[in-house]
């Protein structure tokens, strides 16, 4: 048995017969009604998250005067801050990659 692989002499001829098994194509059959399984739906979407941030974001600097309005319990101290910190961490988002996967469908969105 010198000739024969490794793993043939450890775990006898099973081995070879498992190489082969692996090596003839197999049909994809579902268990129900013996019909070919229907091929995965691959969905890719690029969305300009930046972009639309940036368009946007003179709305929320013309609205932070009315968060003065708001009970002080609600609103922080400077209502300007809070927007540009939100506005920070949503310019962040740019360049984050979302793998949605489900049996009958694959999702990548990327934010840019």
């Amino acid at each position: 048995m010198t000739a024969f692989p490794r793993a043939v002499r450890r775990f006898g001829m099973t081995a070879l017969d498992r190489e082969e098994a692996a090596a003839r194509p197999q049909k994809a059959y579902r268990a129900g009604g013996g019909r070919p399984a229907r091929r995965r739906v691959v969905v890719r979407l690029w969305v300009p998250t930046t972009a639309i941030f940036c368009m946007l974001a003179p709305v929320p600097l013309l609205l932070a005067p009315l968060a003065w309005l708001s009970p002080p319990a609600v609103r922080s101290r400077n209502p300007y801050a809070a927007v540009l910190a939100i506005g920070r961490t949503l310019i962040a988002l740019g360049g984050t990659l979302v793998d949605i996967d489900t049996p009958d469908a694959r999702v990548r969105v990327r934010l840019f």
